[in-house]
């Protein structure tokens, strides 16, 4: 590539981001990598710097990558957006895709993946990892009807998949700083959806549907 980028990392771990800013600068063509540790801040670093590409972490407390892609395709439609996880789920991506990101890559990428996606993504293309292709194809080419979970706003799904890995409504509290009681009501909604009795049931119909390993 012979165009210079900027690039912007969203991310509320301070030593991810350090490390990926480091691998990025060794990248030629990126000419200049920032920080910032809240979809809050993204959203004002857009505001007055010109970025070509941002790396948007998925699981951030108080507004998460999902709501923060949202506003940023709003207001900040050229920008490219490759989403980062921890999770390895489809849903995830097809998720990120249909809201408008470029890509979406997990957190154990090696440098050199990330470099490949990096320069679909500004030529204006599309960046999912391999394993994932087949099965996000499928999905946008089906014509059936969607599968209950597919029904799930983007919180009630992220709270769904750390149910369905066994966590506690305290530690989902925590990750998301967000109250018990909401995440209750959120476990509540997503019962209601899936037409399921427990978190039991749960587990069940995340490991049938391929969400978990």
């Amino acid at each position: 590539m012979n165009k210079k980028i900027k690039v912007l990392i969203v991310d509320d771990h301070t030593l991810f981001r350090k490390g990926l800013r480091e691998i990025l600068l060794d990248i030629p063509f990126i000419e200049e990598c920032m920080e910032a540790n809240s979809g809050i801040k993204a959203l004002d670093l857009l505001s007055k710097e010109k970025i070509d590409l941002i790396f948007l972490d998925i699981a951030m407390p108080d507004m998460n990558g999902i709501e923060t892609l949202k506003k940023i395709r709003t207001d900040f439609k050229d920008v490219k957006i490759l989403m980062l996880s921890m999770y390895p789920e489809e849903q995830y991506a097809i998720r990120a895709l249909k809201c408008g990101a470029s890509g979406y890559l997990t957190k154990s990428v090696d440098p050199e993946e990330l470099t490949k996606a990096i320069e679909t993504v500004v030529k204006g293309g599309k960046y999912v990892p391999e394993s994932f292709s087949e099965k996000i194809l499928y999905y946008f080419d089906k014509t059936e009807h969607l599968y209950p979970h597919e029904s799930l706003s983007d919180r009630e799904f992220q709270v769904f998949l750390m149910i369905a890995q066994g966590k506690s409504l305290m530690e989902i509290s925590k990750e998301l700083s967000i109250s018990i009681k909401t995440v209750s009501t959120y476990r509540a909604r997503i019962l209601e959806k899936l037409g399921l009795q427990n978190n039991a049931e749960i587990i069940n119909y995340a490991i049938k549907h391929g969400l978990i390993v």
